[in-house]
């Protein structure tokens, strides 16, 4: 594996902070809520996504920490930024952000004796990751799916559970934010966008490089690799 990945740029998968953290906060979706088509794989028709949320976004958010940070996660699908965020993300032409729709936050729900202090609420937009071109390599991973892929094109299995996992080399195709085929549930992000947060103290998102990204809620452990 590390033979392929020194071939290619690194890779890091983008979550939010930690739960009780000081930027936690969670978010429902308020009253109307119009929902779209879910995404279906182009190819075997699969689908690849949730119900694509509609206009008007409205929210109502629950802080648990101290205040509001620049990156909610509403749902796999539906990121909230804040308006420095998003600004400054479009003036230095970083690319695979999708919408860039204000949002109205109609209330603020505070939990804990830390939200005492007052509290000040940035102006959010919601964007979705795109689909990229980029593909999980169905070799180099430790990946447990429920069936092998066998669509060529969104890569499908179900996963079960992540140990660590690597992008096909000469799949990506320049974005610097995206959903790759074979795991659209997860965000994967560039090193210059991981510079370009760090550059601006952007809060409440976490990068972990994708050979070290784990979800395994079942603790069925690394797929084995193959043998020679």
């Amino acid at each position: 594996m590390a033979s392929e990945t020194s071939r290619s740029p690194p890779f890091f998968v983008l979550t939010e902070g930690a739960l009780r953290s000081r930027y936690d906060a969670d978010v429902d979706k308020a009253e109307p809520v119009n929902r779209g088509d879910a995404p279906r794989c182009p190819l075997c028709g699969t689908f690849i996504g949730l119900l694509k949320w509609l206009p008007p976004y409205r929210v109502e958010l629950e802080l648990h920490g101290e205040e509001l940070g620049d990156f909610i996660k509403s749902s796999a699908y539906d990121l909230l930024i804040s308006e420095r965020f998003g600004e400054s993300f479009r003036a230095e032409g970083l690319t695979g952000l999708e919408g860039f729709h204000p949002v109205e936050v109609v209330r603020v729900r505070r939990k804990g004796k830390r939200a005492l202090k007052p509290l000040s609420v940035p102006r959010y937009f919601v964007v979705s990751p795109c689909f990229g071109r980029a593909a999980v390599d169905l070799v180099l991973n430790r990946v447990r799916t429920h069936r092998t892929p066998t669509c060529p094109e969104c890569r499908t299995g179900g996963i079960n559970a992540i140990n660590g996992f690597v992008l096909e080399p000469g799949t990506w195709s320049g974005e610097d934010v995206f959903r790759p085929r074979g795991m659209p549930g997860e965000i994967v992000v560039t090193e210059r966008f991981k510079s370009f947060v760090e550059r601006h103290g952007l809060t409440n998102m976490v990068l972990i490089p994708t050979e070290q990204f784990v979800w395994d809620p079942g603790k069925r452990g690394p797929a084995p690799l193959p043998t020679a």
